[in-house]
């Protein structure tokens, strides 16, 4: 599998640095989210805020205009937050074992996996969908439902303890070769699901009434207004508006989640 992933080796700019920050910024970015679409965001988000204190320094608003277009923005809050926390405690730097780097907001057992394993050089078990695939392709042919739980013992196993970096490069490069040239293997794990359409979710709304109000600016936009331009989205679009409720409704998640403040009636970033 070694070989074979150096053969197929891509040259990501978020590679082979030793810079866990920017690391933690790819692997969060690339949760869900195709190489491609990542390659364009990340040297931008990096280049307005460099480190762990920049991006703390930086307000909510400004790291959610930055990422707008890259999707699932729960994703730039939650790293928001992780700045925050280790801005705070941590004296700007991130943790150096997995388990510090867990208990920061966003942060699961493949994230972390992959600061200790990509910024850090550490041995870790780094289980996401490529080296899943992988996995599944050479060790479990044929089998559907296959569990993580199987497959996880043996990721640990042949992780070696130098060169984790090429080891885990390999095994993305190879799993993302596999996907390109037969049906996707990790359909067959058991934790496999089917992302749901965005085109006319209560997502896509949520989106786009986080697009309204971070257009808005400094000067934020009444609940109003910001609903009356959520149903005329909604509607020049071809998916027949927004109910007042509806749109009230997602502002306080919204706003309850930490995406924007809704201050006397007003919705600011």
């Amino acid at each position: 599998m070694r070989s074979e992933g150096a053969r197929l080796y891509r040259d990501l700019p978020w590679r082979n640095l030793d810079d866990a920050y920017a690391v933690l910024v790819s692997e969060v970015m690339l949760q869900q989210t195709q190489v491609k679409r990542v390659l364009g965001f990340w040297p931008r988000f990096l280049a307005a805020f460099p480190t762990v204190d920049a991006l703390a320094a930086a307000s909510t608003g400004e790291v959610l205009e930055l990422w707008q277009g890259l999707g699932y923005n729960r994703r730039a809050v939650a790293l928001k937050r992780c700045a925050d926390a280790c801005a705070r405690d941590n004296a700007g730097r991130l943790p150096a074992t997995a388990e510090e780097l867990e208990k920061l907001p966003g942060i699961g057992p493949a994230t972390a996996a992959g600061v200790m394993a990509f910024a850090y050089g550490k041995p870790a078990l780094y289980l996401e969908t490529n080296v899943r695939t992988v996995f599944l392709h050479e060790l479990f042919p044929g089998q559907a439902g296959v569990k993580d739980s199987a497959i996880a013992p043996l990721v640990a196993a042949t992780c070696p303890g130098k060169d984790v970096r090429g080891w885990y490069y390999a095994l993305l490069d190879y799993g993302a070769h596999l996907k390109s040239v037969l049906p996707n293997p990790s359909r067959r794990s058991a934790h496999h699901t089917r992302q749901s359409a965005f085109e006319g979710s209560r997502r896509q709304k949520r989106a786009e009434l986080l697009r309204i109000v971070l257009a808005a600016g400094a000067e934020g936009v009444p609940l109003d207004g910001a609903a009356a331009a959520l149903d005329e989205e909604e509607r020049a679009a071809g998916r027949g508006g927004v109910e007042r409720g509806l749109a009230e409704e997602l502002a306080h998640e919204l706003a309850g989640e930490g995406f924007f403040r809704c201050e006397d009636g007003i919705l600011r970033a």
